[in-house]
């Protein structure tokens, strides 16, 4: 089978290496060596202000509202993965949703100032497939309403803007490190921000509050990430460079070999150094893409609608129009990506594309 995605695995003896690291120090978790050490690495490698890496990608949107939005109306996009939304709902707030922009794919922000009322207290964007939103334009809107902003830029990892790390933008960023991303601890995640006092609560409530062991700053959860998490993260980190240049050698494949006279592509914002993180693939029209996906599934390929259906149509939420992601969602396919993706699966996919695209116009 050729899934959508595989987790890059290290060799196993590198692997378990950094295990053996944690077994003789006798240290599992409560940020230890390995932690330390790996937020270090990232902290240099993405040259960030700060860093706190936790124990998944999902907390550090919860800790982030939890400090920032104070139950307010949250200005979301209804274009990204579950984890977005069900957030804001998990801690208590109304997510607002703006449309997306029918080319880059994340929130429009020319719609964001529509959407702000007297309960508004957030801005939570998604770099969507680590496209960067308009970062300039949101944080002027922020500016002018005294709103904070929150980035989920879960695929984000190592992305920049205009020669800086995505994730120095807004108030707060988040990334994930699930299995699936292009840098992963197994499960785990992270979050950004320069701001020293803001970040200080944000330690803080990653660890249930802790002031030393005996005192609390404030309410806290537990957000720790582990060493054993930690040492796969270490073992992965040394082929990223490696790993990036991979999928880029995929997803030129694609652009070259797909027709793209019946089918398009994310646009990315200008001077963004993107990191290759996934391939969507646009169809004219929903029933297009059922066929080539049934096709595909035939010959064993996988690939994933991503994202579908659109978060404004989650039973939890109060439902609203928003008809370029309604009809975005509709006819989106994220194509298989990974390291070790052959040429010759690679040309098979395209084929059967470009051929059930074709057959389908000839009906």
């Amino acid at each position: 089978m050729i899934p959508v995605t595989k987790s890059f695995l290290p060799p196993i003896e590198e692997y378990t290496v950094q295990i053996q690291r944690a077994y003789n120090n006798g240290w599992l978790t409560n940020r230890g060596e390995l932690v330390l050490e790996l937020e270090e690495k990232l902290k240099a490698y993405l040259s960030v202000s700060n860093i706190l890496i936790t124990n998944n990608g999902t907390i550090p949107i919860q800790i982030a509202l939890k400090l920032l939005g104070k139950g307010g109306e949250i200005i979301t996009t209804p274009f990204s993965y579950v984890a977005t939304t069900a957030a804001i709902v998990w801690e208590h707030c109304t997510p607002v949703f703006v449309d997306i922009h029918p080319e880059y794919l994340n929130i429009d922000e020319s719609k964001i100032e529509a959407a702000i009322t007297d309960k508004t207290t957030c801005i939570l964007a998604t770099h969507v497939f680590g496209n960067p939103c308009n970062v300039e334009e949101i944080d002027r809107i922020a500016k002018k309403h005294n709103l904070k902003v929150i980035y989920d830029a879960a695929h984000a990892f190592g992305v920049e803007h205009k020669g800086k790390s995505i994730f120095e933008y807004g108030d707060v960023s988040t990334c994930s490190f699930h299995a699936t991303k292009l840098f992963h601890t197994g499960e785990g995640g992270a979050i950004f921000c320069k701001d020293p006092d803001l970040f200080h609560q944000i330690y803080y409530s990653h660890n249930f509050g802790h002031n030393g062991p005996l005192e609390f700053h404030g309410l806290g959860i537990n957000g720790k990430i582990s060493e054993l998490q930690a040492a796969m993260g270490l073992a992965v980190f040394p082929y990223m460079e490696m790993i990036i240049s991979e999928r880029k050698k995929v997803i030129d494949f694609y652009k070259k070999e797909l027709n793209f006279d019946s089918m398009s592509t994310q646009s990315h914002l200008a001077e963004t150094n993107w990191n290759n993180c996934y391939f969507p693939a646009l169809l004219e029209n929903e029933k297009i893409l059922l066929e080539v996906e049934r096709v595909l599934n035939e010959e064993q390929i996988c690939p994933r609608r991503y994202f579908f259906p659109s978060l404004n149509h989650l039973p939890y939420v109060a439902e609203c129009q928003t008809p370029i992601t309604s009809q975005i969602s509709k006819r989106i396919l994220c194509l298989p990506l990974y390291v070790g993706l052959e040429e010759h699966t690679l040309h098979k996919i395209c084929e059967l594309i470009n051929s059930t695209i074709q057959k389908f116009k000839e009906r």
